[in-house]
């Protein structure tokens, strides 16, 4: 089977882990070649923080040793200010996007509560049309929680996955790499607590059959 190069795009350091961690893992076991694009900065009380940030970096490090993927991207874009021009990430993704020529993508859900998700996700949409990539095979959107799971209940916002993964091998890892991120866990029942993140594991497993899962909106799919 042909060994595939996954592309994860994530507006910040840590929704790799909480969306699509388990997932991550699956792919580099089947050896395909896995790189995550993180857009912005972390702002702290609004305001940026050079000696945090860079804490905030060797978090992401080492969460990516965890994971074991390949190549971890920073974009460095303005956090909580993504969306005052979108232009501004599409032209680097742009090119991010056309160097690695991956098969297959995983973007932020364009529904979320975060405005750096959805500006993340416009973005996206734009670089990923395929017009100018036809060669990938599949995209998802995946969620985030504490973000996804916290838009206002109206139809836009309405996460319904159609593709799940089974990461019942995983979750311990996932679990792990997200405890990595110091600043950024939270104690039960908050969504980015370890119970949490297993506990919807475990949901998402209920809807598909699985023990745990991650879940995923399909964007494209490409049959060969």
């Amino acid at each position: 089977m042909k060994e595939n190069k996954v592309l994860v795009i994530a507006a910040h350091m840590d929704d790799e882990v909480l969306g699509c961690a388990g997932t991550i893992l699956k792919h580099k076991k089947c050896k395909d070649k896995v790189a995550v694009a993180f857009i912005a900065n972390r702002i702290y009380g609004h305001s940026f923080d050079e000696a945090k940030y860079q804490r905030e970096k060797k978090h992401c490090l080492k969460a990516k040793a965890v994971l074991g993927y390949d190549t971890a991207v920073f974009m460095n874009k303005d956090d909580e200010r993504l969306d005052s021009c979108i232009q501004d990430i599409i032209l680097p993704l742009e090119k991010i996007v056309n160097s690695f020529k991956p098969d297959i993508v995983y973007v932020p859900f364009r529904g979320d509560n975060n405005q750096d998700h959805r500006a993340v996700f416009d973005a996206c949409r734009v670089v990923l049309r395929p017009v100018s990539t036809g060669y990938i095979k599949y995209i998802f959107m995946y969620e985030v929680p504490s973000s996804t799971d916290q838009s206002p209940p109206l139809s836009e916002s309405a996460f319904v996955p159609n593709h799940y993964v089974d990461i019942d091998a995983h979750i311990n890892s996932k679990i792990r790499a997200f405890a990595c991120y110091k600043t950024e866990t939270r104690r039960y029942p908050h969504p980015r607590s370890g119970n949490s993140i297993k506990i919807l594991s475990q949901k998402r497993g209920i809807e598909s059959g699985f023990k745990h899962a991650e879940a995923f909106m399909t964007l494209r799919t490409k049959w060969f």
